[in-house]
């Protein structure tokens, strides 16, 4: 062998080496990275209606936009609200329509990224109840997680469109658990507005009948007078402004998610999510995911239409009182940039 060719060859090898642990050092440095960290408060959290993130997080996509997420679950969104405003929470998973609530106390908060497009609630009656139309509940008692919460509101929606007012039926918080069933089955409630799985079980049951619903988007079209954005994550404004990071990686997670979610089967869904979010019945867990699989968000894109039928719609509530300028209460900007990410 030549010096030539053997200078070559120690080149190469040098330079291949020098190269191999260029990336070997960068990956460690990744993997020894600390995470982003934040903490979301949200309600029902084993409940379909926060069915991005936990596939967000099962399926590693939090901690792949390097962020750690904790959890505080709440028994309704009103409560999880009330954990960020007590500062105990940086982001909260919850209803878009809390954020009208929200401005109007002088709070700037935004939504930042969508789940779903639909409220995802129903409304019905105990079977055992001789109840036949929302009319005839006048003096009921009606269960929601909890005042001022989504599925208090859509209760109120049901009870206008039908010549009842708020008043006219008693509010019992039962919460968006197990607790929900008990309330029912005891009789301290004679209906109930609440989530899936929890209502579709009890309608599979025969133990409730439903007299509205706001699952699809041609029923939520139907009770709200158009389309409106359903759950999402919001917090300060502020917040968005000091930790882009974070909520970027927040985004991101949720997105990859929502991209997963269009073509998962019922199968890949068992797999991904925990068993203990099936109520013990994994078949009836599936069909209540069937009901809703319309209703997730696309690309977390909050639209502006959306976001005015909401607003319309939660005006005629009695007691709300709104301004009559429409507050900015989302940005788009984190959304389109995991959109891009993720090329939907």
């Amino acid at each position: 062998m030549s010096a030539a060719v053997y200078r070559r060859r120690a080149l190469l090898k040098a330079v291949g080496a020098a190269f191999l642990g260029a990336r070997t050092s960068r990956a460690a440095v990744e993997s020894n990275r600390t995470p982003l960290r934040v903490t979301v408060a949200l309600a029902a959290r084993q409940s379909l209606y926060q069915l991005p993130l936990t596939l967000a997080e099962q399926l590693g996509y939090f901690k792949q936009a390097g962020l750690a997420v904790e959890w505080q679950s709440h028994e309704a969104g009103a409560k999880a609200v009330s954990s960020a405003l007590q500062g105990q929470a940086d982001v909260v998973g919850g209803a878009f329509e809390h954020l009208f609530g929200l401005h109007e106390k002088g709070l700037n908060y935004q939504a930042f990224v969508l789940l779903g497009r639909t409220p995802q609630v129903s409304f019905g009656v105990a079977t055992h109840k001789d109840l036949r139309s929302v009319l005839a509940l006048k003096g009921a008692r009606v269960g929601v997680s909890a005042l001022d919460s989504s599925t208090h509101w859509m209760a109120c929606q049901w009870l206008l469109q039908n010549g009842l007012l708020p008043e006219d039926v008693t509010f019992v918080e039962v919460g968006s658990s197990f607790g929900v069933i008990d309330a029912l089955r005891s009789g301290n409630i004679d209906a109930l507005c609440n989530l899936d799985p929890i209502m579709y079980g009890l309608e599979q049951k025969n133990e409730i009948r439903l007299l509205g619903e706001a699952r699809t988007l041609a029923a939520t079209r139907k009770v709200m007078g158009g389309s409106v954005p359903g759950a999402s994550l919001f917090a300060r404004a502020e917040f968005l402004q000091q930790q882009p990071a974070v909520v970027q990686a927040l985004t991101d997670g949720v997105v990859h998610a929502l991209k997963w979610l269009q073509t998962a089967g019922l199968t890949d869904i068992l797999k991904a999510v925990p068993s203990h979010h099936w109520m013990g019945d994994r078949a009836m867990y599936l069909g209540a995911f069937e009901k809703l699989r319309e209703s997730y968000a696309v690309d977390g894109l909050i639209p502006q239409e959306g976001v005015f039928n909401a607003w319309r719609a939660h005006s005629r509530l009695p007691g709300m009182v709104h301004s009559s300028r429409l507050p900015r209460a989302y940005t788009n900007v984190f959304a389109v940039k995991a959109k891009e990410r993720f090329e939907l």
